[in-house]
């Protein structure tokens, strides 16, 4: 049979959102992944040439082993070498490809629900670009219709033995750079749930020298969104950090974002915890999506800021666009996923740049500099200016009456209609990315659907905390009825 995929994407709804192809499960056939993998190598072998191998990584959600199976099949299919890497960080299967200079490909639905998942690709080079995935898009070709029945696969590759080096290269990268003793006398907790970081991130903080409580393991998958905490971690962080500990780490299901708490047990939101990381690496230039903090800007500590739509890739595109006259850039979006365009040096010891989403990178820049500077994790934040930020979102809002609505408010300036009783005059507006609103007392409200799951999001900003909060509450109150 003849497969268009962009006739694939639109029939059956795995779309591309902000990192990658994601939907339903159930819309997730064998077909489908297989593809999407096809179409992905024979873009990568038109536009990034390299030896016809392929390294290929999983989450820990259960549809992942399936999936990994489907696109191990395209690949051979297609004479291609599979190396598995296993169950492993996004970013420690983009190292790899990178590193050997050959595609890479991710099966995580992030942070999204298990009756969902997600195929991340990664070129030679690193993460796919919107050029590439308008090429990707167009590639059609032929498929036997013999080796399906009903869009499953009749007799599915079995994976390769499980490969340990980008595992390995993932974790001598920071042992190397920060050093074995660096977190030598503090005391971490590791949020684990169903993290697929949760035991090389342990190994990791364990080789510089800290000790690691492990905390809330989980064999059932758990959706864990860094930009929207869920009430319960929230007092869980508050009963862990009686325990003692100097901070506790997280990240999200494939462990390129980050969830961090001080010694307080409060979860540092990841636009704040990017300001700080970036200033303990010594980078001079940052870009960062429309809805994150602007303490960014009012802290002085940075030499360019560059404000790019929502997702990696516009964020990858900033960073270029920063990248020259020897200067070291950075980015970091909302949810604290890191990403490190260009090479930095510290104390004599160089990181290799890895233009990718990573959780731990900014984590360990932080706790390192706070055990340098002999000073608690929380008096590191409290340097910044203050600027709070809090987000939410309504689930299943469909996306075109979402996108309607927010167009709806921009068009015809309804932000004081909805919001101006809460937040007085409006004094600025954004179309960056959604539709962003400064109002007259110095707060901003961001609407935008969600790029990968029918959702409104909201993006609050206050000069205090409780405010913030509050604020996102009454807004995600108006925003309920927009969903009736």
């Amino acid at each position: 049979m003849k497969i268009s995929v962009n006739d694939m994407m639109n029939s059956s709804g795995v779309g591309f959102g902000t990192s990658g192809a994601r939907g339903l499960v159930s819309k997730m056939t064998d077909l489908v992944c297989y593809s999407y993998t096809h179409a992905f190598l024979a873009y990568c072998e038109k536009n990034y040439p390299s030896e016809k191998t392929v390294a290929i990584a999983g989450d820990l959600r259960p549809s992942t082993g399936r999936i990994l199976q489907a696109l191990a099949t395209a690949a051979i299919d297609m004479d291609w070498k599979v190396i598995y890497s296993g169950r492993i960080p996004s970013p420690a299967i983009a190292l790899y490809g990178i590193e050997k200079a050959l595609p890479s490909i991710m099966v995580t639905g992030s942070h999204i629900p298990a009756d969902r998942n997600g195929i991340k690709f990664n070129h030679p080079k690193g993460e796919i670009s919107k050029k590439d995935e308008t090429g990707i898009r167009a590639e059609s070709f032929e498929v036997e219709d013999s080796k399906f029945d009903k869009g499953m696969l009749k007799s599915p590759a079995t994976l390769p033995a499980e490969d340990p080096t980008a595992r390995e290269d993932y974790t001598n990268r920071y042992i190397a750079f920060f050093g074995e003793k660096a977190l030598s006398g503090f005391t971490i907790g590791m949020y684990q749930h169903s993290a697929v970081g949760r035991d090389i991130i342990t190994d990791i903080l364990t080789k510089l020298g800290a000790y690691v409580k492990p905390l809330g393991r989980s064999e059932t998958f758990i959706p864990v969104d860094t930009e929207a905490v869920r009430p319960e971690d929230i007092e869980l962080g508050i009963q862990w950090a009686k325990e003692g500990l100097d901070a506790i780490i997280s990240t999200d299901g494939d462990s390129d974002r980050p969830l961090f708490a001080d010694a307080t047990g409060k979860w540092v939101r990841g636009d704040v915890l990017g300001i700080l990381a970036a200033a303990s690496l010594g980078i001079e230039r940052i870009a960062t999506p429309v809805s994150c903090n602007t303490a960014l800007e009012k802290c002085g500590l940075f030499d360019k800021t560059l404000r790019t739509r929502i997702g990696s890739p516009y964020v990858i595109a900033g960073m270029q666009e920063l990248d020259g006259e020897g200067k070291t850039v950075a980015g970091y979006e909302a949810n604290g996923g890191f990403l490190l365009e260009t090479d930095i040096t510290l104390d004599g010891k160089t990181l290799k740049a890895l233009a990718t989403r990573d959780a731990l990178l900014p984590q360990l820049a932080i706790l390192v500099r706070a055990r340098k500077e002999l000073t608690g994790v929380e008096d590191l934040f409290k340097s910044l200016p203050k600027r709070f930020t809090a987000s939410d979102r309504v689930k299943e809002f469909p996306t075109e009456k979402s996108k309607a609505k927010v167009a709806e408010i921009a068009e015809k300036k309804l932000g004081e209609k909805y919001f101006g009783k809460l937040v007085g005059k409006l004094v600025a507006e954004d179309s960056t990315d959604g539709y962003r609103m400064t109002f007259d007392q110095g707060d901003i409200i961001h609407l935008r659907p969600s790029g990968n799951a029918p959702e409104l999001r909201c993006y609050i900003e206050c000069d205090t905390a409780a405010r913030a909060e509050e604020l996102k509450g009454k807004v995600l109150a108006i925003m309920q009825g927009w969903k009736a």
